[in-house]
């Protein structure tokens, strides 16, 4: 009989479709994370620069950039790492931490939405009143988007924690809490029930809340629609665009996950599992970064300060030179 306790690493089969071409997705993961990491830092040093950007909706905007940071690397230095590596093992300790960083990163992504959805409730319904009631509540607010995914995907968590299994290969680039839960020797069921359980704990309040907001403002705009509504109005477009990529890329894994997708190629098939990790991160920054008027300004007087600078010195050095 097999020892329960022997399975203590994993396979990432899906590193197998990258053997002829791993210097190409080296090179193309490697941009996409430095891209990610230039884009969030600039949105975030850009808010903490200005001080006409230290308002709740930018300061949540931060939070959202933070968690794309969060996210792109609990996937893409594990990712370029194993590119670089002959194996494509990972322990069991290292997949457990893996699972917990995405699944609280895809958690904690829609609840900083919900919130946001929330801050523009009060901003165009309330708005002789919205800073009075977010100045009390922000603070709350930020703590219960980052505590609530720890603690409500660790409640799951603690079950796929016990398991022991029978089997090493993981058809994914990286682990997902569904596909250790499969391997494992004992049966699953009541795991499966409470993870799908889980499922709508994690989403509910979150959707109830979206519509919610959206709805009240919609309601509101047609029954009076005034220049500052209208403005109002228009701060909420970037963030409905990032509530679109984000549910596109949850639809994708979830089809993966649930239906036969062995027809499409294997280029296909790792676009539809990554998206929801990387295209979050890639594109908000730039959705918000275009889309609002304030965040363009700024961003082009810091860069316009930033090239003052850059002649600034080299002027200086051209002096010395002579």
């Amino acid at each position: 009989m097999k020892n329960l306790s022997e399975v203590t690493s994993f396979y990432l089969s899906d590193y197998y479709g990258m053997e002829n071409t791993k210097p190409a997705y080296f090179c193309l993961f490697l941009i996409i994370y430095v891209t990610i990491i230039t884009e969030n830092v600039v949105l975030i040093a850009v808010v903490y620069r200005e001080k006409s950007l230290h308002e709740p909706m930018y300061l949540l905007l931060c939070n959202l950039a933070v968690n794309g940071l969060y996210g792109s690397s609990a996937l893409l230095p594990a990712l370029l790492n194993k590119l670089l590596s002959h194996s494509y093992e990972i322990s069991l300790p290292l997949c457990q931490v893996q699972i917990y960083a995405i699944h609280t990163f895809a958690i904690t992504e829609f609840t900083i939405l919900a919130v946001m959805s929330y801050d523009r409730y009060l901003a165009i319904c309330y708005p002789l009143v919205y800073h009075a009631i977010m100045s009390h509540r922000l603070v709350k607010l930020i703590v219960f988007m980052w505590f609530y995914p720890m603690l409500a995907f660790f409640s799951l968590f603690i079950f796929t924690l016990q398991l022991r299994y029978c089997d090493r290969t993981i058809e994914k680039v990286y682990c997902m809490n569904y596909l250790l839960v499969r391997l494992a020797c004992t049966d699953t069921f009541v795991v499966n029930i409470v993870g799908l359980l889980s499922v709508v704990l994690y989403a509910l309040p979150q959707l109830i809340m979206i519509f919610y907001s959206y709805a009240h403002i919609l309601k509101i705009c047609l029954m009076s629609f005034s220049r500052s509504r209208l403005k109002a109005l228009r701060t909420c477009i970037p963030h409905l665009l990032a509530i679109i990529n984000y549910s596109i890329g949850c639809f994708l894994e979830i089809a993966q996950s649930r239906f036969n997708v062995s027809h499409l190629s294997y280029e296909a098939k790792l676009f539809l599992s990554l998206y929801f990790l990387i295209f979050p991160a890639l594109l908000n920054p730039a959705i918000y970064g275009l889309s609002v008027q304030v965040m363009r300004a700024q961003l082009f007087k810091m860069f316009s300060r930033y090239n003052q600078c850059t002649e600034n010195i080299r002027s200086v050095e051209l002096l010395s030179y002579h």
